[in-house]
Formats: structure tokens, C-alpha cells, sequence
């Protein structure tokens, strides 16, 4: 008999069923026993009443593998309206281990820290589960959205031999007898591929050495990044990255309904058009609302994050706000200065629910243009940029691009105060297993 998953029992009633998955609850009752079978789709209720099946159960503690063949069986009170009656149950392990912590309890009842010691158990928990379907479908927004839009999907090396983007902050490594370095994006390397593409993007991890021990930063993260060509300004840029946001909420909202109703989490949201605020304004409406003057500022302080999310909530409806024109000597040697705004660049951020989410704009695309910035920041040897530069001196149009953290990302969808509690496996400044 060919298993079926426990959501399509409503297909099958009156007729004989196979299951299989994990014991998620067993309930022993004086005059009957009830199996929670859990597999990828949910649960099933099965009821056993033979005293040789229910020995057997007992014998078999949570988390065992096992298959279950009976008689699906119509029941308003079981999950699904569906139960599984006149059991056969056939481990396909061995009697599982003692679990550290109750699975079958609608919330995990344990700290941070021991969920993620455990994690290879703790991740079967449905709410747990459910968090990593969200960013399933997340994912498969970004793809489809951005492959509609002309993008092509590309693949960069994780390996670099010179460490260009923010020098200090980068894992080093032997490479057969040389230095090499942990990509800390594929930032030089997709803008490289707009001169063959014209619209390119990645799904990669990237590795950050940063000694930042906070509940928003980890060493290891996947990484979400688009750069596209041809653009007039960042206002191309704000308008891809809009769209393959909306993209990724309807794709969510279309294939992870029962994690999000489990989680109890509403999405956020989105107008039709962005909402977008000049850096230097945002620092005036803050400077006003709090009384304190930070207009000299170079960024956003968290603080002043929060005020913008709040701000945009409330005057226009929407979880998300772009700020441009950060200034442009606090931002990295690649981005365009604002020719109508000089110390202002065309850097975009994009603050989601009070966080900083995004980070883009337009680049430089002139030869040039790239030394000259270099030689204002004192690096007059280009050796370590040439076959980056190569693809400026051969002809580069203008272009311009964004990237975010996935794990960021479902964070602030779901509400949660520690990025580490939407990803799978962190790294982090302490944490290297499992």
C-alpha cells in the first residue's frame, strides 16, 4: 500500500490507509490509546483498542519512526475531521531516545540556548518547523519575482584571494599554501555579471567576521542580493526592490498559510507605491519629534530606525520605508555620489517594522570614476580590484543594486526578538555546533 501524508486522509475515509512519520504524542488511556502520527504535513490521530498493538505502543516512546496501516475513519474531534482505526504499527527504527524537552507541547518549554544545542530535535517542532517554511516560501518569492522581472539566477565563489569589501571584518583561511578569505558578499562579483546579464541575483550564505554579539547580527547568514543595469538612478533600484519585496509577501501568503495561521503571524504591509524619505529629512523629522538635535549624524542610530518605522506606520500605512541619499563618505567606495546633492550619495536603505532590512542603490560604472574614489580613500593599489575594475574598463552601464538577509528578513516578519530563533543552524561569536 502506498503511503499517503496525513492531510489527504479526508480522501480516503472508509477505505485503508498507509502513514508513516514520527510519534509525535502517545495518550494512554485506561480503555483506549491514541497515536499523534507527525510527518512533513501535520498530524494524524490514530486509535488503537487491541491490547497487542497498544503493548506495542507502549513500548515505543515519542520521536520512534514508525508506519501506521488501517481504516480512515470519519471523526469531527481528530485533526482533519479523520482518525486512523484497527492499527497495524510497524517501527522503522530503533526505540528513540529520550527527547530533552516535549515536542508535543504547543511551545517548546525551554531557553534559547538549549533549543539551539539540540537542535537537530528541537527543529521537528511544528512551530519551529513552521518558522523555516515561512522562509521557504520567502526564498521562492525572491526567485520567481525577480526571474519575472528579466533576472538571472548566478552562483559566485564563497572563496576570495584579497579581502576589498571592509578588510578587517573577514574570516581568513589556508588555500593550498595561500591566504584566502570568506566571501563577505557577492557584491563585486554581481556587479561584474550585470556586464553580461544586465540583471542577475544570488541565494548564497556570506560570512561576516564582525565581534558583534547582538540579537541581530551572525557570522554566517544567506544572503539575498540583486544588481540590475541600465538604471537612470536608485530610484530603479527602490522600484525593483519593492516589487520583489511585495513579490515575496504574496508568495508567502500563498504557500505558507497554515505555518503563518500556527504562528499567528500577519503579514506586514506593503502599498502600491514606496513610501521614500530623503536621509538628511528623516534626521530633521527625528531632530523635531524628539527635541534633540541629530542632523550632524552619519547614520541611523537603531533608535532613530524605530522612529521611522513607527512614522511610516503612521502617516502612511505601511510597514516598510526607503530612506536615500545616506552621505557619501559612510558609505562603500562603489556607491554613486549624488551629483545634485554633494556629500550625498545614492544609497538606499530600506527599514522594515523599525530594522534596517535592505541595503543598495546605484553604483559607480566608470573606470575612472572607481579610481578616483579609491585614491580618496588612500588605496592607490588597484591590484587587488583588477578583475573587478576589468569589467568597468570594458564597458559597464549604469547600474545599481540591493541585498538583505534572509534570516533578518523572517525575523521581523514573524516578530521575534533574536535572529537566531529563524535560523536553522547560527553561527555566531560562540556558537560553531551543531
Amino acid at each position: 500500500m502506498q503511503r499517503i501524508l496525513s492531510t489527504t486522509l479526508p480522501d480516503y475515509v472508509e477505505k485503508p490507509v498507509r502513514l508513516a512519520g514520527w510519534i509525535h504524542r502517545r495518550r494512554l488511556l485506561k480503555s483506549v490509546a491514541f497515536l499523534i502520527l507527525r510527518d512533513a504535513a501535520g498530524l494524524a490521530q490514530v486509535v488503537v483498542t487491541d491490547p497487542a498493538v497498544r503493548a506495542q505502543l507502549e513500548r515505543l516512546p515519542e520521536e520512534t519512526v514508525v508506519a501506521v496501516t488501517g481504516i480512515a475513519t470519519a471523526q469531527p474531534a481528530a485533526p482533519g475531521g479523520v482518525e486512523v482505526t484497527g492499527p497495524t504499527i510497524t517501527p522503522l527504527t530503533d526505540p528513540a531516545a529520550l527527547v530533552p524537552f516535549d515536542l508535543y507541547r504547543p511551545d517548546l518549554r525551554a531557553n534559547l540556548p538549549t533549543i539551539l544545542d539540540h537542535a537537530p530535535v528541537a527543529l521537528r517542532h511544528p512551530k519551529l518547523a513552521a518558522t523555516h517554511r515561512i522562509a521557504a516560501a520567502a526564498v521562492a518569492g525572491f526567485r520567481d519575482t525577480l526571474t519575472s522581472m528579466g533576472f538571472v539566477e548566478i552562483h559566485t565563489p564563497k572563496i576570495v584571494g584579497t579581502a576589498t569589501e571592509s578588510g578587517a571584518n573577514v574570516f581568513a583561511l589556508d588555500y593550498f599554501g595561500r591566504r584566502a578569505y570568506l566571501a563577505q558578499s557577492p557584491q563585486l562579483y554581481k556587479q561584474i555579471m550585470v556586464g553580461a546579464f544586465e540583471r542577475v541575483f544570488e541565494v548564497g550564505p556570506v560570512f561576516r567576521a564582525e565581534p558583534s554579539d547582538t540579537a541581530r547580527h551572525l557570522a554566517a547568514y544567506t544572503s539575498l542580493d540583486a544588481e540590475l543595469g541600465f538604471v537612470d538612478d536608485h530610484r530603479d533600484v527602490i522600484a525593483a526592490c519593492h516589487a520583489t519585496v511585495a513579490g515575496m509577501l504574496a508568495a508567502v501568503g500563498a504557500t505558507a498559510g497554515p505555518a503563518l495561521e500556527l504562528l499567528d503571524v500577519r503579514l506586514p504591509t506593503l502599498p502600491a507605491e514606496p513610501v521614500i524619505v530623503h536621509f538628511a529629512d528623516a534626521l530633521a523629522m527625528i531632530s523635531a519629534a524628539t527635541g534633540r538635535d541629530v542632523t550632524g549624524e552619519p547614520d541611523l542610530a537603531p533608535e532613530h530606525e524605530r522612529w521611522l518605522g513607527e512614522w511610516a506606520l503612521r502617516e502612511h500605512g505601511s510597514d516598510f520605508v526607503f530612506v536615500e541619499g545616506y552621505p557619501t563618505r559612510h558609505r562603500a567606495f562603489y556607491t554613486h555620489p549624488d551629483p545634485g546633492r554633494p556629500g550625498y550619495s545614492r544609497a538606499i536603505d530600506l527599514i522594515f517594522r523599525g530594522v534596517e532590512l535592505v541595503s543598495g542603490g546605484q553604483r559607480l560604472h566608470r573606470y575612472g570614476d572607481y579610481v578616483q574614489a579609491l585614491a580618496e580613500r588612500g588605496e592607490t593599489d588597484l591590484t587587488p580590484y583588477a578583475g573587478y575594475l576589468d569589467a568597468m574598463r570594458y564597458g559597464m552601464p549604469p547600474h545599481g543594486g540591493f541585498a538583505f538577509g534572509l534570516e533578518r528578513f523572517v525575523a521581523r516578519l514573524l516578530g521575534v526578538p533574536n535572529i537566531r530563533q529563524v535560523t536553522l543552524f547560527p553561527r555566531d561569536l560562540h556558537r560553531l555546533a551543531p
